[in-house]
Protein backbone atom coordinates (compact mmCIF):
# COMPACT_ATOMS: atom_id res chain seq x y z
CA UNK A 1 0.00 0.00 0.00
CA UNK A 2 1.25 3.85 -0.96
CA UNK A 3 -0.06 6.23 1.56
CA UNK A 4 1.74 9.80 0.72
CA UNK A 5 -1.53 11.81 1.50
CA UNK A 6 -3.09 11.70 5.00
CA UNK A 7 -6.23 10.23 4.15
CA UNK A 8 -5.24 8.70 1.09
CA UNK A 9 -4.35 4.75 0.36
CA UNK A 10 -3.36 2.66 -3.15
CA UNK A 11 -2.88 -0.83 -3.40
CA UNK A 12 0.93 -0.79 -5.21
CA UNK A 13 -0.21 -2.63 -8.53
CA UNK A 14 1.84 -3.48 -11.45
CA UNK A 15 3.04 -0.23 -13.28
CA UNK A 16 2.56 -0.93 -17.54
CA UNK A 17 5.31 -0.93 -19.80
CA UNK A 18 7.11 1.95 -20.11
CA UNK A 19 7.20 1.32 -23.72
CA UNK A 20 3.35 1.31 -24.18
CA UNK A 21 3.19 4.49 -21.59
CA UNK A 22 2.95 8.41 -23.57
CA UNK A 23 5.92 10.59 -22.42
CA UNK A 24 3.19 13.05 -20.23
CA UNK A 25 2.83 9.52 -18.34
CA UNK A 26 6.68 8.78 -17.93
CA UNK A 27 7.70 12.35 -16.86
CA UNK A 28 4.33 11.83 -14.36
CA UNK A 29 2.36 14.62 -16.31
CA UNK A 30 -0.15 12.61 -16.15
CA UNK A 31 -1.58 9.44 -14.61
CA UNK A 32 0.17 6.11 -15.45
CA UNK A 33 -2.96 4.14 -15.60
CA UNK A 34 -5.94 6.17 -16.54
CA UNK A 35 -4.26 9.41 -18.22
CA UNK A 36 -5.88 12.25 -16.19
CA UNK A 37 -3.58 14.76 -16.33
CA UNK A 38 -1.86 15.68 -12.82
CA UNK A 39 -1.14 19.33 -11.48
CA UNK A 40 1.81 19.95 -9.09
CA UNK A 41 1.13 18.00 -5.70
CA UNK A 42 -1.86 16.27 -6.95
CA UNK A 43 -1.23 12.39 -7.29
CA UNK A 44 1.05 9.59 -5.83
CA UNK A 45 4.47 10.03 -6.68
CA UNK A 46 5.32 5.82 -7.43
CA UNK A 47 9.53 6.19 -7.41
CA UNK A 48 11.79 6.59 -9.42
CA UNK A 49 12.13 3.79 -12.24
CA UNK A 50 15.18 3.18 -14.30
CA UNK A 51 14.70 1.55 -17.78
CA UNK A 52 17.50 -0.58 -19.61
CA UNK A 53 16.44 -0.65 -23.14
CA UNK A 54 17.56 -3.44 -25.40
CA UNK A 55 19.58 -0.82 -27.54
CA UNK A 56 20.99 2.74 -26.61
CA UNK A 57 21.20 4.01 -23.28
CA UNK A 58 19.43 3.52 -19.98
CA UNK A 59 17.21 5.78 -18.74
CA UNK A 60 14.48 7.34 -15.37
CA UNK A 61 10.74 7.57 -15.57
CA UNK A 62 9.32 8.88 -12.71
CA UNK A 63 5.52 7.91 -12.86
CA UNK A 64 2.57 8.98 -10.65
CA UNK A 65 -0.88 7.82 -10.14
CA UNK A 66 -4.07 9.95 -9.13
CA UNK A 67 -4.80 10.09 -5.01
CA UNK A 68 -8.53 9.15 -5.94
CA UNK A 69 -7.66 4.98 -6.78
CA UNK A 70 -11.24 4.33 -6.81
CA UNK A 71 -12.02 7.66 -9.51
CA UNK A 72 -9.07 6.95 -11.54
CA UNK A 73 -10.53 2.87 -11.99
CA UNK A 74 -13.43 4.40 -13.33
CA UNK A 75 -11.13 6.43 -16.27
CA UNK A 76 -8.96 3.31 -16.57
CA UNK A 77 -11.88 1.28 -17.90
CA UNK A 78 -13.35 4.22 -19.61
CA UNK A 79 -9.88 4.40 -21.88
CA UNK A 80 -9.71 2.94 -24.86
CA UNK A 81 -6.76 0.71 -25.34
Amino acid sequence: MINDKPGTTMTVRDLPPVSQLTEQQQRGWHCVRCRAPLSPGSGIDLGEKRVTPAEGAAYSWFPRACADSAACRVRESETPS
